[in-house]
């Protein structure tokens, strides 16, 4: 088992590492930030010394080795546009983006699991039917088209939330969070759900397909014939064993909805990273881009390694061939 662990974490540095060389170049060569940063008004030699101090005179190679030895030290550039360290500006954004991504998949768990369950266990009924077609269209709506019907009808028209803003936080370790006020949590239901709507119909399907391969499986016969309940067949053996393929899923689906949240960020003005690195990006501000991109990639890993680890709590199969 540390022997795994040892390779799983020397694999995710790998990643890193080779991400880092994709994520520098690949930004490096999509614009000049001094385009954008440095006015017209300048003359050439305020130019140079502006072009100077930001870094950007030197050859791309010597910037990616000052940026990995920094990146060691835990520092990650500064910022052109505020000037304070790009990492300080991710992380003191980052817990509101995580704060409605994890609300998201909560939303996701809850509502798409019993409602897969039950169109699995009953996949002729009319509900089950009409679950499956909701499905499809969740699948199928814009994100930016549901968020501005969401503010239309439950904001404009209703007045039962609030269309815009974090609403009022609470500290706790030290970090402001929407979920401990009630509104807080009026404030972030309506963006949560419309990033929550493409998962639920993901959780849904996914969740009644794991069902049905399961159902006609020998050990849930066998269970039924012991004389067990149908509820704890269906929770003990049916859910458990429907919930492996699940936990792959739902553990990258994280990483994706931290990462793309940009368009409900924006629309419901929610302060999190999603809507400063679309900032970033409009000014080229290079040291925020790679911060970010630096940080999800570094979620992306974290979560697969966690996700590995869970199944190998759910699947005595996956820890026996681990032992071998």
């Amino acid at each position: 088992m540390i022997g795994w662990l040892l390779r799983r974490i020397a694999q995710a540095a790998l990643v890193v590492a080779l991400m880092t060389v994709i994520v520098f170049v690949g930004l490096h060569a999509i614009g000049n930030p001094v385009d954008i940063l440095i006015g017209d008004d300048m003359n050439q030699q305020e130019r140079l010394e502006a072009i100077a101090r930001l870094g950007l005179d030197q050859p791309l190679w010597r910037q990616y080795l000052a940026f990995v030895e920094g990146a060691v030290q835990g520092n990650l550039g500064k910022s052109f546009v505020y000037q304070e360290d790009a990492i300080k500006l991710i992380l003191h954004r980052l817990p509101a983006t995580m704060e409605l991504a994890v609300g998201a998949l909560i939303l996701a768990i809850v509502i798409g699991v019993p409602l897969g369950l039950f169109a699995g266990m009953k996949p002729d009924h009319p509900i089950s039917k009409a679950l499956m077609a909701f499905s499809i269209v969740g699948f199928s709506l814009p994100a930016f088209w549901v968020a501005l019907m969401f503010i239309m009808v439950f904001s404009v028209q209703l007045g039962w939330l609030p269309a815009s803003g974090r609403g009022e936080t609470r500290e706790l370790f030290g970090i402001a969070w929407s979920w401990l006020t009630w509104d807080g949590l009026q404030h972030l239901l309506l963006p949560a759900f419309n990033l929550a709507l493409f998962k639920i119909s993901l959780v849904l399907r996914l969740t009644r397909a794991g069902v049905r391969e399961v159902l006609p499986q020998d050990f849930v016969k066998f269970a039924r014939a012991k004389g067990l309940t149908n509820t704890r067949v269906v929770i003990m053996h049916v859910l458990r064993n429907t919930l492996i393929p699940l936990v792959t899923v739902l553990g990258l689906e994280l990483g994706a909805t931290i990462a793309y949240a940009v368009v409900t960020e924006s629309i419901f003005a929610w302060p999190g990273a999603g809507k400063l690195i679309l900032d970033s990006i409009n000014s080229l501000d290079r040291p925020v881009v790679v911060a970010y991109l630096m940080v999800v990639v570094v979620i992306f890993v974290t979560l697969n390694l966690v996700v590995d680890l869970l199944y190998k709590l759910l699947d005595p199969r996956v820890r026996l061939e681990a032992a071998r």
